[in-house]
């Protein structure tokens, strides 16, 4: 499932260099992600697991790949684009839940949580160009 190089530039193109989901400036080691995504199966082999196929090739099309900074691609993971969503919106609860110091910075004032909807970048382009 190797991606060609002239794939990886138009896929880096579509949204001029920028992740999809969190909008950051792409650098070197950058990731393509299916935005639907595409199940890799493995298998052992002499103890080393090595790739099996895929599950849903038809979600392996420049049409379903989206570029990714690796946090937001590794984040994601095979999860759908509204599964993606709702684990950041609740990333807040988690973090006043079980971290004392994000608790303790709030507390000083150094965080503020606004409780916006989840809005990826993609999302922002698409509307932007509906309104032209």
């Amino acid at each position: 499932m190797a991606i060609s190089k002239t794939t990886r530039k138009q896929v880096f193109d579509v949204y001029g260099g920028r992740c999809a989901y969190c909008g950051c400036e792409l650098s070197k080691g950058w990731h393509v992600d299916h935005i639907e995504a595409v199940v890799r199966r493995k298998k052992r082999i002499d103890g080393k697991l090595v790739d099996a196929g895929f599950e849903r090739p038809e979600n392996d099309c420049v049409e379903n790949m989206a570029p990714s900074c690796p946090p937001c691609n590794i984040q994601k993971h095979g999860q759908t684009v509204e599964v993606f969503r709702s684990q950041i919106a609740a990333f807040i609860n988690s973090l006043n839940q079980y971290h004392s110091i994000y608790r303790f910075a709030k507390r000083y004032g150094l965080i503020e949580e606004t409780n916006k909807p989840v809005v990826f970048y993609f999302e922002t382009i698409a509307a932007n160009e509906s309104t032209l």
